[in-house]
């Protein structure tokens, strides 16, 4: 499948400013790049002559046009290449038969993608996530340690008790499901799946309620069901730099300040204790965990403008 027929990413986008619809002359295009045996689909505004490249990780609840929607193509906009990853088991990346994800495997495929990229050109590059993907943004600067800055909508360290408790749909699904994924695994059926929207607090995704409707029912992303070695990974994943020794790039988090999901607490719990690069925070007023709403969208887009701009002068 692609993105020109699936139609939930479409519906998504009517609920946007008109400035940020897709048209036929504004549009991502649609490429395919294996790693591993999978089919990753790389959502992308390239422009040769642009002089930095923004690679977009999406989240949990999330997929990479999603991500080209909001971010992606405004940044294009501005002169900037941006590629948007679907990473395996979500969006449209087809994942290689047989295969069981882990989230190591989201981390080092964008690791190898970034290597791909700078083989093809030394441009600098940076990342951007939303949701999980703000602290995969983290975990894949810390093994790389090739990019020029970070910008997360969250960082969140799933190995805190409070992160897990907060984020989960409920205190049994942090204390007890998740746990008990780890010994899932360890019995022999990893490859055994469940919704996320079971393992955590998916209804707080986005704030308006039509689109979280089409979020419910959307398999490339919210509607989307992950194994139990990707949630046990994912929660106790251990980065390859813990945060008192990140020296690789400065760090933006854009803060909703709505965010019914992932509160600005909850990733202070994280950012505090880096004291070796500069963190930034920037609040988006009006905003959900994932943002439709004005001004948080020009405010996020704004923000990361300067930042870009400001890390790879």
């Amino acid at each position: 499948m692609i993105y020109s027929k699936q139609r939930e990413w479409f519906e998504i986008q009517q609920y946007l400013p008109k400035k940020y619809h897709f048209t036929k002359k504004y549009q991502p295009s649609e490429e395919w790049w294996n790693w591993k045996g999978h089919k990753v689909h790389l959502d992308c505004f390239r422009n040769q002559k642009a002089p930095v490249k923004v690679i977009l990780f999406h989240g949990v609840g999330t997929n990479g046009r999603q991500m080209s929607m909001i971010l992606g193509g405004p940044l294009s906009k501005d002169g900037f290449e941006t590629i948007a990853i679907d990473m395996p088991t979500y969006g449209v990346t087809e994942v290689r038969k047989g295969a069981v994800v882990k989230y190591e495997d989201w981390v080092d495929l964008a690791c190898d993608y970034i290597d791909y990229e700078l083989q093809r050109d030394d441009r600098p590059i940076v990342l951007y996530g939303l949701s999980a993907g703000g602290m995969e943004t983290y975990h894949v600067a810390a093994k790389n340690k090739k990019v020029k800055g970070i910008i997360g909508m969250t960082f969140l360290d799933q190995r805190i008790k409070q992160v897990r408790d907060e984020t989960a749909r409920n205190l049994f699904m942090s204390r007890v499901g998740i746990p008990m994924a780890g010994i899932t695994c360890k019995i022999g059926l990893g490859s055994f799946k469940m919704k996320m929207s079971t393992a955590s607090k998916m209804s707080a995704l986005c704030n308006d309620k039509n689109v979280m409707k089409v979020f419910n029912r959307d398999k490339t992303s919210a509607a989307n069901k992950a194994s139990m070695e990707f949630i046990n990974s994912y929660s106790i994943y251990q980065p390859a730099m813990e945060p008192e020794d990140f020296d690789v790039c400065p760090i933006l988090l854009t803060q909703p300040e709505k965010d019914r999901w992932t509160p600005l607490h909850l990733s202070t719990l994280f950012l505090d204790r880096i004291k070796k690069v500069d963190v930034e925070v920037v609040h988006l007023e009006n905003g959900g965990h994932y943002p439709v709403e004005q001004p948080a969208l020009d405010q996020m887009h704004d923000a990361i403008l300067g930042f870009i701009h400001k890390v790879t002068k």
